[in-house]
């Protein structure tokens, strides 16, 4: 078969000619950086400490009292941001001096903590460019951060295209806007209050299909210059003595790179994107993460991009501008007591048991894998792959394919906590048998057993079905538990279906 073919770099080979995708894999160098503490960061972290904030005597009224009078809606950066912007700016300066190639792409965020950010760096380039233009930035308005912005639920319309472009007269001259509603208003003049959960998640995808769409046009569409578009895995022999962890000294080949200066929970949304594309999870109104990504103040993700939404995570909340000997004073914004622990949803949310019934290929992926371990782990029981195998081998016989007894399809009962599956049944519709049921053991002191019984009777009911459910156990762990927690008893002579060693459940 033929090999999907790419253009190499010149340096690769003469003329662009295509070379198999095997043999050359280039990419672009990504960098996300998190904004530096603004002056809401040190309002929040003041707080915590004035009202005793994660402690039993915590003050929420002297709390809210306190956040109200003196949050903005729109902030710049506090003292200590001020600091770490220009240590951010000591460790950028010389790394894309000597190994970006320029101009270095910048997409930004609208609001100003993030503008300051980064324009320590772009004041410092652009004073060593001999008068050329070094940096493109681009300010994108859907980069802004969650909730977007808003003080006391009422919306502030943001900086406009003219501001921002004073705010950085020094800093560069090659200044994009994207998705500004109108040249003359502000980056939220839509807005109508703080932005809800959902039109967040809305807008991370719509900036993730944004960015890969820019990102391919970086790596496949035609530029004036594509010398520093290449394999960074392959070395010429020129760059033999070059180390990949020295960030400073001078690169034979200087790499397209892109900074993305953003904010903590927003990059989090992005990065779920980046990490499993369109595979993640929508977090729901008014439901936090159930996983997020974690950045201290002017921390740095490192990626790679292959295009097509291919990326490698090379590292992630990295602060290699700050000493160890500076952690306490530079490193914030980033730790469980700076609130990051209150994105992470509550018992309620994610132990409530949901009930889901269908046949195994109907259900989501990531609760297939789920079912299908459980059964391995806690069953002994064989995977989904490993069946597919051995069944073409000829070494299974039809009742143990793909979760069918006798040629017949089972369903598949699923009770799941949130992303969790907590149990999970496989019933024969047309035997009235259950093929198998685990539960994870720290659920079985639960109600997840009982409701994945009872969830199986109601769906043989509503097939007519009456009598017994039958389940031959797998191990003696499984006929303890479904004896002794779930009330299953063993057949006797009156049930005429049953085989040796069944237990059963009346319906």
């Amino acid at each position: 078969p033929h090999l999907p073919l790419i253009m190499a770099s010149n340096a690769q080979s003469k003329g662009g000619t295509p070379v198999p995708e095997g043999l050359v894999r280039p990419s672009l160098s990504i960098r996300l950086i998190r904004h530096a503490e603004s002056q809401n960061n040190q309002v929040y972290r003041d707080a915590r400490f004035l009202f005793r904030g994660g402690t039993p005597e915590f003050d929420e009224s002297g709390w809210n009292a306190y956040v109200d009078l003196h949050r903005k809606a729109d902030p710049g950066l506090s003292e200590i941001g001020v600091q770490q912007a220009q240590h951010l700016a000591d460790f950028l300066v010389p790394h894309l001096k000597n190994q970006a190639s320029h101009p270095v792409r910048i997409i930004s965020s609208p609001m100003k903590r993030t503008l300051e950010t980064i324009r320590p760096t772009l004041e410092r380039l652009q004073a060593d460019s001999n008068g050329t233009s070094v940096c493109n930035v681009i300010v994108n308005a859907f980069y802004h951060e969650s909730e977007g912005c808003h003080v006391k639920e009422q919306a502030v319309e943001g900086m406009n295209p003219q501001e921002i472009t004073e705010l950085f007269k020094d800093a560069t001259s090659d200044l994009e806007f994207t998705g500004f509603p109108l040249e003359t208003r502000g980056w939220y003049v839509h807005g109508v209050g703080a932005e809800t959960r959902s039109q967040s998640e809305a807008r991370a995808a719509k900036f993730y299909t944004w960015l890969c769409e820019h990102l391919d046009q970086q790596l496949y569409g035609s530029a004036e210059r594509n010398d520093d578009v290449f394999d960074a895995g392959v070395a010429l022999p020129e760059e033999e003595h070059e180390c990949e962890h020295d960030l400073f000294t001078p690169k034979t080949r200087k790499r397209r790179t892109t900074l993305l200066i953003g904010h903590g929970d927003f990059m989090s949304l992005v990065l779920k994107r980046i990490v499993a594309g369109f595979g993640h999870v929508v977090e729901t109104e008014g439901i936090p993460h159930r996983s997020a990504f974690v950045h201290f103040n002017t921390a740095i993700t490192e990626l790679e991009y292959f295009g097509h939404g291919r990326f490698l995570i090379m590292g992630v909340n990295s602060t290699p501008h700050f000493a160890p000997s500076e952690y306490s004073k530079l490193r914030t914004g980033g730790s469980l007591k700076d609130g990051w622990s209150f994105i992470v949803p509550p018992d309620a949310f994610v132990l409530d048991a949901e009930v889901s019934i269908g046949f195994q290929d109907e259900l989501e992926q990531h609760v297939r894998e789920q079912t299908e371990a459980l059964k391995s782990l806690y069953l002994g029981g064989t995977s989904e792959k490993e069946i597919s195998s051995a069944a073409a081998a000829g070494e299974l016989s039809v009742e143990e394919v793909d979760g069918k007894e006798g040629g017949h399809p089972a369903v598949c009962i699923v009770v799941k906590r949130g992303l969790q599956v907590a149990g999970c049944a496989w019933y024969d519709e047309s035997t009235g048998r259950i093929s198998d049921l685990v539960v994870r053991p720290s659920a079985r002191e639960s109600q997840v057993g009982e409701a994945l019984i009872n969830a199986v009777r109601a769906h043989a009911r509503k097939l007519k079905r009456s009598g017994s459910i039958l389940v031959q156990p797998r191990n003696l762990e499984n006929k303890e538990f479904l004896v002794g927690e779930l009330g299953f008893q063993e057949v006797d002579s009156t049930i005429e279906t049953g085989k040796r060693g069944d237990v059963h459940v009346e319906i």
